[in-house]
């Protein structure tokens, strides 16, 4: 595992993140194409969570904590229960900023990490150098998702017009 190159891709991620979201107006933030779907604020809010409170937390605790246990989280109901969608959009992406920047300095001072260290999760066995990639992967799952948002917006903002001719989506 080259842990320099994904702490600079997870650096990267940061910044892309932010620049899909820099020119979003709140209207927008919290638009949903429909009911089942999560809106750019929520997406924002759900990073921000995740960061603190999932990927770093549990990979230290895999790393540093053999036998602790995980805090729960509850990544899906924390949308309703923290109410993500009324929070303010630029708060929340300023806070997922300075967690990552918080994560990206904890996971420079990891000394030799021992990646096939394990946790006995609900699931089954998880080692630390699986937890790490994913939580860099986790990063590409939701830039796809912010950047659907994005395109799901534009393209009912143009309605009546059509956005065919610039391709297939």
């Amino acid at each position: 595992m080259n842990l320099i190159y994904f702490i600079e891709r997870m650096a990267n991620n940061a910044k892309i993140i932010d620049a899909i979201v820099a020119d979003v107006a709140v209207e927008q933030a919290r638009w949903r194409p429909d009911a089942n779907s999560w809106s750019m604020l929520e997406v924002i809010h759900h990073l921000y969570d995740e960061e603190r409170l999932d990927f770093r937390t549990r990979l230290d605790t895999i790393l540093h904590k053999p036998g602790a246990t995980w805090p729960p989280i509850d990544p899906v109901g924390w949308v309703q229960t923290r109410n993500y969608n009324a929070q303010d959009f630029d708060t929340m992406s300023e806070k997922f900023q300075t967690e990552r920047r918080k994560s990206l300095v904890w996971l420079r001072g990891l000394k030799a990490p021992d990646w096939e260290a394990t946790y006995a999760a609900p699931f089954g066995l998880i080692k630390a150098g699986d937890m790490f990639a994913a939580w860099v992967a986790h990063d590409l799952l939701h830039t796809r998702q912010l950047i659907e948002l994005r395109w799901a917006f534009t393209t009912q903002a143009l309605e009546p017009y059509q956005v065919l001719y610039a391709g297939t989506w």
